[in-house]
């Protein structure tokens, strides 16, 4: 286990079997260092922070979410009882690959985006999809996301839930400076850029801050790579 919610992880920990070895820290790696054969994290940012320490074992995230089919933190303890009953399954999710200026910089399992460092700002901003030209536009932040994000911070912005398996990204403006600005379901690589200099812009990958973006350097997003994600019967349903 790592992470998450200390209330959570003590439900989640009172419930495996006192005869079963596990390990239990804050630091995902210092959890995988430990060779487990499943982790399970509580929340969304420990999974980011699995993927972040290179985890290359199942997960099985609890109170994260439909778009993790995470279970619910009312079904932990039926979902390890579960686990150690060993009825489960695995299921690859893909991630995202990010590169500035030809360095890859950060993967991602949500979303990437390019955004103002300050608030309230808006940049201009474009996008090319395998070469071609997309559309330019103005707005707050562009934000790139997988099917597993879509349900996510694309979708708050107005993108669309994106099935999974489907190998595609939503591109979402947020907040556009103009009334119609479309949105769109893409095949990559992706080529974000930033057309102005008004504005200090920033690359996030999930939910942390990568690197400052230049304008004009472009930005490739790609799928690369994926995630052993672990279900249960407890499990959400991707659409719930």
């Amino acid at each position: 286990m790592t992470g998450g919610d200390a209330r959570l992880v003590r439900r989640i920990d009172e419930a495996i079997d006192d005869g079963v070895e596990r390990a239990v820290d804050d630091d995902p790696r210092t959890v995988l260092d430990a060779n487990p054969s499943v982790v399970v994290a509580p929340g969304e940012s420990a999974v980011t922070g699995l993927i972040r320490a290179g985890v290359s074992i199942p997960i099985l995230p609890v109170g994260a979410g439909s778009g993790l089919e995470s279970v619910p933190e009312s079904q932990v303890e039926l979902a390890v009882e579960e686990l150690l009953a060993e009825e489960w399954t695995t299921r690859n999710r893909p991630l995202l690959s990010a590169s500035v200026g030809g360095e890859r910089v950060a993967d991602a399992l949500f979303d990437a985006t390019l955004v103002t460092s300050k608030p309230a700002r808006i940049s201009e901003y474009s996008v090319h999809a395998d070469g071609e030209f997309v559309d330019q536009f103005r707005a707050d932040a562009v934000v790139v996301a997988t099917p597993t994000g879509s349900r996510g911070y694309a979708r708050d912005a107005g993108g669309p839930v994106v099935q999974l398996g489907t190998e595609v990204v939503s591109v979402v403006p947020v907040a556009p400076f103009a009334i119609h600005v479309d949105d769109w379901v893409l095949r990559g690589p992706v080529t974000l850029a930033v057309e102005r200099d008004e504005d200090a812009v920033v690359l996030l990958a999930d939910d942390r801050e990568v690197c400052p973006v230049e304008p004009h350097e472009p930005v490739e997003i790609a799928f690369d790579g994926t995630v052993e994600l672990t279900s249960v019967d407890a499990s959400q349903s991707f659409f719930a």
